[in-house]
């Protein structure tokens, strides 16, 4: 199975950090087939694998911990190349959203560590302490660990492979434990094919722990979402915008519709959608609109009683109305 897209909210912008990630691993790999004539020169592999990659027995006694992190840029053919960067592309952009540019950079770089850890543990005591690991497999591990904590609900656009090809929308919720189960019982039965098992279950059990660390220490220091910089004033129920610019006298709507919420917010000076930064805060059921040239954000509480999973599809102003609509994705 291999996933194409999903259907969780992008927030917080651009995801230029997965896309940096995904980047600089296709341009290293590339630097790769250049040095190792397209794999054909084993001496120049092994001096590059050597080098760069992660060998248990030497990280365990403490030697050469910068392949801890060069390891996980580097991978052995074209496909465990685009296997590893498809998984990425799909799940990493909403963890970026969900933690913050910086954070989720400094986390794929942990979860990847961790999980060189365990393999390099499990490789010395089986007496495969000397042979080098590489690929971004692990720290992916972690990105999928992470996104089945903060999206189970979402929907993952997947290709099955078996007597035919076809596409199927399977819950994250069934995907990625599947995806799990499958790698205990490979590395439980031994069956390796030069896949370090081991280290995609270290980096899923990082990343989970982290996520739910995440989410249970996120409520205790009042965190707001990432892409809102400035003070937020909280509205627990639609309420005038006390503010001067937005208009006192009219309330913000909320219309409730078959599938889909709009919120109508009056909103006083010359703005347009590009003016606007809109965010859904599914934890909390919260839309918080950002106005940066009049350095004004404003909360706005959701009746989404069901706890559906809801997107930002459309951002509309006309004539000083704000129109944001959000969808119900399940």
């Amino acid at each position: 199975m291999f996933p194409i897209n999903d259907d969780a909210p992008q927030t917080n912008g651009r995801p230029f950090v997965n896309y940096g990630l995904i980047a600089l691993n296709i341009i290293i790999f590339i630097y790769e087939v250049i040095i190792t004539s397209n794999f054909s020169n084993n001496l120049s592999r092994f001096q590059l694998l050597s080098a760069y990659g992660s060998i248990p027995s030497l990280i365990l006694s403490g030697q050469n911990l910068f392949s801890l992190f060069s390891s996980m840029f580097m991978h052995s053919s074209i496909a465990h190349l685009l296997g590893n960067m498809i998984f990425l592309y799909v799940f990493g952009d909403n963890l970026e959203g969900r933690f913050g540019h910086y954070k989720y950079l400094l986390l794929y770089l942990m979860w990847g560590i961790i999980a060189s850890f365990a393999h390099s543990i499990y490789a010395v005591f089986t007496g495969g302490g000397n042979i080098p690991a590489i690929g971004a497999s692990g720290a992916i591990s972690g990105v999928l660990a992470a996104y089945l904590v903060f999206f189970p609900h979402a929907k993952i656009n997947t290709i099955v492979l078996a007597f035919f090809i076809t596409s199927i929308r399977i819950p994250a919720l069934a995907f990625i434990p599947f995806w799990f189960i499958m790698q205990l019982i490979f590395a439980l039965i031994g069956q390796s094919g030069g896949v370090a098992y081991v280290a995609h279950i270290g980096g899923f059990l990082a990343g989970i722990g982290t996520a739910y660390l995440w989410r249970f220490l996120s409520p205790l220091y009042g965190r707001q979402p990432v892409s809102i910089t400035s003070k937020i004033k909280k509205i627990d129920r639609p309420q005038s915008l006390q503010n001067p610019v937005i208009e006192k006298d009219i309330q913000p709507e909320i219309i409730v519709g078959n599938g889909f919420f709009d919120v109508i917010v009056h909103c006083g000076g010359i703005i347009t959608e590009s003016d606007i930064q809109t965010q859904y805060d599914s934890y909390k059921n919260t839309l918080l609109i950002k106005i940066p040239i009049q350095k004004n954000s404003f909360s706005i509480s959701i009746p989404n009683s069901n706890e559906s999973i809801l997107g930002i599809s459309s951002v509309s102003v006309n004539n000083g109305i704000i129109k944001i609509r959000l969808n119900r994705l399940s």
